[in-house]
């Protein structure tokens, strides 16, 4: 199976952007990954679909070390995402916390995946054509009691000055804007790909979850932020213009491309003004 998934983004190609933002959002989702496990029992079984470069899955794995140890799953369509989700979950997990790494697909009704207390899916779900058909298959993961909880939406983060000094003002805001087009037309593409007109607490009670709700997790680094945030704002800005650089005009263009060289003196990476703000939105749900 290649890196590449049916959303067609290769998803091997963007380890390192996923390394960096594991690392960024850190801080913000360990309160998240404490308040889950803590929903659930003793000795739980967790699910972490389309777990990535393994951010999540090394703070939950953590969390059930601190307490009565459990099993973490790991399960990812992309094997060089799977591979480095072991590695890194492997340096924090205890004894009591037993690992299982699966590859599949969340487009598939039928996973093969051992019952769970708790399944977790980051910004999963919404590169599945039927998203509401995939929050059920995800709630079909459940024993009774267990808890789906998935991290979509949320604010939009934010990281450059209004005023970058090079091309127009407010260069931020047309990024994200024209990724918001790429957005549509990549949800349009997918194979099977339906609208779902509602919002994800209501998706959950469609998926026949209780007790749904809803919070905030605030990922907040000021400026003037460290190498790492530096590094990860270049990769950001230079991505936006990859996926969705048809929807830029050419100054913009031009204003990316000085901003993301390491030899143009407008570069990204030597600003000490570059900060990272935004929120990200967790809804869960129980299976009665």
């Amino acid at each position: 199976m290649s890196g590449h998934s049916h959303d067609h983004i290769d998803w091997a190609d963007r380890l390192a952007q996923l390394r960096m933002a594991d690392a960024l959002d850190s801080a913000a989702l360990a309160p998240v990954a404490r308040r889950l496990v803590g929903s659930v029992g003793a000795r739980p079984t967790v699910v972490d679909v389309g777990c990535g470069a393994g951010g999540m899955s090394v703070l939950f794995a953590r969390e059930l070390s601190l307490s009565s140890g459990g099993t973490v799953v790991l399960f990812d369509a992309t094997p060089k995402l799977l591979v480095e989700a072991e590695r890194a979950v492997a340096e924090v997990a205890g004894e009591a916390v037993e690992v299982v790494s699966l590859l599949g697909d969340l487009s598939d009704p039928a996973l093969a995946v051992p019952p769970a207390d708790l399944v977790w899916a980051s910004g999963v779900v919404h590169h599945v054509g039927d998203q509401q058909a995939a929050l059920r298959t995800l709630a079909g993961l459940l024993r009774p009691g267990g808890v789906v909880a998935v991290c979509e939406g949320g604010l939009e983060m934010r990281c450059l000055p209004w005023d970058l000094g090079v091309g127009r003002p407010g260069l931020e805001q047309r990024l994200l804007a024209a990724r918001g087009a790429w957005f549509e037309r990549m949800r349009a593409a997918i194979p099977g790909s339906v609208r779902m007109p509602y919002g994800w607490p209501r998706a959950l009670r469609e998926a026949g979850l209780e007790d749904v709700e809803s919070f905030g997790a605030l990922v907040d680094h000021p400026m003037p932020g460290s190498d790492l945030l530096r590094e990860y704002v270049v990769h950001r800005v230079g991505w936006f213009a990859d996926v969705a650089g048809e929807w830029l005009d050419a100054d913009d263009l031009a204003a990316v491309a000085a901003l993301t060289d390491p030899e143009s003196p407008d570069f990204l990476g030597r600003r000490d003004d570059l900060s990272l703000l935004g929120a990200k939105a967790i809804h869960c749900g129980r299976l009665r």
